[in-house]
């Protein structure tokens, strides 16, 4: 598309549904429509799953990442199960994001804000449309919110959009109802489960940590500071997952009574600061809604590498919504596509309302990142720098077992603060595939799994996941990393 008429497309008014008229990838065709109508007429009719109140919330924490003054912590599985909607599935999620989150605090000395990819991530991309199973062409699984991991379910099924907001309710109830009763309180030190660590000095030194936190936090109870009970029983924790199914999240988008109050910077006072020349028109992108909307189906959304076309549906629905925006960034995504659809999405210039999710992999985050913090640097956006050092480092064994690398996983965290740090910018998050089960599906760790652990206890149907230990193992090793040092 030319940049007039996508200039002419954008200064359309947007509505919770003009990403109808946009081309869109990794779309689902339902057979039956009048069943998909009726699906999405009641998911409509049904309650928001997060509060407008929340997200505000959550805008706000993150405006203080993007400054530097918060960390991000965003983890979770792959692709959700419906079966995985269980009391000990998500006590265990909850856990390892709680543990991980004080170890990164205690490092870094800054508050953490904890996004879980949880209550939604049920939809999952997928490069082809079908795919060989048992010697025959089905269609592709693409995630239980659109068809099923058996043969004869491969079929999309409308009901399945009623389902997931049923287990995405149950599972926001759980943790509600988790938080509200003190299972922030980790009992220090006998909470936390070092006995699959192989090393003992290892195992020692993450035991001195944890001894050092209960210190802490032990002193803190004494003295009467900072609320303390307060602050570990009743803490802020959110959700989110990638906004793939646009007519499902079109049917939760609710429009706020408070109207909008953004201030503006002028065209001309961004071209006299911008190095770079963007290739939008501000002045025509200024066609949203005067009302607020919000998504209301967790408190954060992302848009995926496959789905961010300029022009596309993905780009024009989340323009318009006042969730915080997660944008992955990969190899494929050039320095001035990058600044077009920040000036798209984040119009107003705010603090934080962009995280920027990168995911290059161990081996070319050095090439890549660079040239693209110095693009967002020569804009006035403000975004959450978050590295995903998950999905850019995927393989396979010998015997074709899908696994990821610690030692891969590790480096691109690292590099990635390196690198922010040697441009005078900052790493402001991290973004992990993770279960806190004691899965056998990435190599490595303190644990030391090699390929042939990994038929021990491998039950993702997507994507590898950290478990329990390599999660804290990842926790631990950017706590070092940020042992005398500010993010």
């Amino acid at each position: 598309m030319s940049d007039a008429k996508r200039e002419s497309s954008l200064s359309q008014e947007w509505t919770p549904s003009s990403w109808r008229s946009k081309p869109i990838k990794h779309n689902v065709e339902y057979k039956d429509s009048t069943k998909l109508d009726a699906c999405l007429n009641k998911i409509k009719a049904l309650p928001s799953l997060v509060s407008v109140k929340e997200i505000d919330e959550l805008r706000a924490q993150l405006a203080k990442a993007s400054r530097g003054e918060a960390f991000l912590l965003q983890g979770g599985d792959c692709a959700e199960s419906f079966a995985g909607c269980t009391s000990s599935a998500i006590e265990d999620k909850l856990k390892i994001i709680l543990q991980m989150s004080l170890v990164l605090i205690w490092s870094m000395r800054v508050p953490v804000i904890r996004v879980s990819r949880l209550a939604g991530q049920y939809a999952k991309p997928r490069s082809s449309d079908t795919e060989i199973v048992n010697g025959k062409e089905i269609l592709t699984f693409r995630g239980e919110i659109i068809n099923g991991l058996a043969e004869n379910e491969r079929e999309p099924d409308p009901n399945r959009l009623v389902e997931a907001y049923f287990h995405s309710s149950a599972s926001l109830n759980y943790i509600r109802t988790l938080l509200s009763n003190s299972f922030a309180d980790l009992k220090f030190p006998h909470n936390w489960d070092l006995d699959w660590v192989k090393s003992e000095q290892v195992r020692q030194e993450y035991k001195d940590i944890i001894n050092k936190l209960a210190d802490s936090f032990d002193f803190m109870r004494t003295i009467g500071a900072g609320n303390q009970e307060q602050s570990t029983n009743s803490i802020n924790f959110y959700t989110s997952h990638e906004g793939l199914l646009l007519n499902y999240e079109e049917a939760l988008t609710r429009k706020s009574n408070e109207k909008k109050s953004e201030k503006k910077i002028s065209d001309s006072s961004i071209r006299n600061n911008l190095s770079f020349s963007s290739q939008v028109n501000l002045s025509k992108v200024a066609t949203l809604p005067t009302d607020n909307y919000y998504n209301t189906s967790a408190h954060f959304l992302w848009i995926g590498d496959r789905t961010r076309q300029l022009d596309g549906a993905h780009i024009e629905y989340f323009r318009g919504i006042r969730n915080p925006i997660g944008i992955k960034v990969g190899p494929s995504m050039e320095s001035d596509e990058l600044i077009r659809i920040l000036d798209i999405l984040d119009p107003d210039y705010e603090d934080g309302r962009i995280t920027l999710i990168s995911r290059y992999g161990a081996n070319k985050i050095h090439d890549i990142l660079p040239g693209h913090i110095k693009a967002v640097k020569s804009t006035l956006h403000n975004v959450v720098w978050c590295c995903d050092p998950c999905h850019g480092n995927t393989q396979s064994t010998e015997s074709g077992i899908k696994t990821r690398s610690i030692g891969d996983i590790t480096s691109e965290i690292i590099s990635s603060i390196q690198i922010h740090n040697m441009l005078n910018s900052k790493l402001n998050g991290v973004h992990l595939e993770l279960t806190g089960e004691h899965v056998t599906e990435c190599i490595g760790g303190s644990q030391d799994l090699g390929p042939v652990d990994l038929t021990q206890n491998y039950q993702s149907f997507c994507d590898p996941r950290l478990n329990y230990l390599q999660s804290l193992d990842i926790a631990f090793k950017i706590s070092k990393q940020y042992g005398n040092q500010t993010i």
